[in-house]
């Protein structure tokens, strides 16, 4: 995998201890891990998709800030793999656990690829008290193609009907082995196809900062 330059790494490095310094001070704070989509990865963020448009990736980051949220997100390099960056992620969520962190106040939040990152995350952490959002991030096809995921935790996921990369994942739910304490899913109706997920839209924004704030009723 490419390596990110020194000069961000650093940044991103301090940006963590900067969380962690946080979650001593606050332990009321809640933490929301954000993980974005492939074309992210791939391409700057001022080209936009042929199909979808531009991925609105800082302003969606902005829209959780602004609830007060301490968000930790970066850009990954290109071709990431997803498994092994999961468990880079339950490295940085276990150290916010060792501070006093309770694991109800961590949402870990994903679009598209960083949504399979999610639900490798939620494998591998495997703690039925962190929360998890997964957006239009799963086919029926992933049960044979990658059944060692398995979903542990507060889901939901979120699709959009005319979407054909994202479906509703009741079928993982039921094959997965860990616990599951709070589960939902949601289903829009944007005709955006898989480009719903690119935009800032409160549509599945609005239910993910309920997820975080443990509404899981989500009225």
């Amino acid at each position: 995998m490419k390596q990110l330059p020194k000069f961000f790494a650093a940044h991103l490095l301090l940006m963590f201890f900067s969380i962690l310094a946080s979650a001593q001070d606050n332990k009321d704070q809640r933490y929301i891990f954000f993980l974005h989509n492939a074309f992210v990865e791939q391409n700057p963020l001022n080209v936009a998709h042929p199909e979808y448009g531009k991925a609105e990736y800082n302003e969606i980051l902005a829209s959780f800030r602004k609830d007060n949220f301490v968000v930790y997100s970066e850009i990954r390099s290109k071709n990431t793999n997803a498994a092994e960056y999961a468990k880079k992620i339950v490295k940085q969520i276990k150290a916010l656990l060792k501070k006093g962190v309770p694991p109800s106040k961590i949402t870990v939040i994903g679009t598209s690829k960083g949504g399979y990152i999610a639900q490798y995350t939620s494998t591998y952490l495997a703690n039925p008290d962190v929360n998890f959002v997964f957006i239009g991030c799963f086919r029926d096809v992933d049960i044979e193609q990658a059944p060692e995921i398995n979903f542990c935790g507060n889901i939901l996921t979120i699709y959009e009907k005319s979407d054909i990369y994202g479906v509703s994942a009741i079928k993982r739910k039921e094959t997965s082995k860990l616990k599951i304490n709070h589960f939902k899913e949601i289903e829009l109706n944007t005709n955006l196809k898989h480009g719903f997920l690119y935009k800032a839209s409160d549509l599945w924004i609005a239910p993910s900062k309920k997820w975080a704030n443990e509404n899981y009723d989500l009225n």
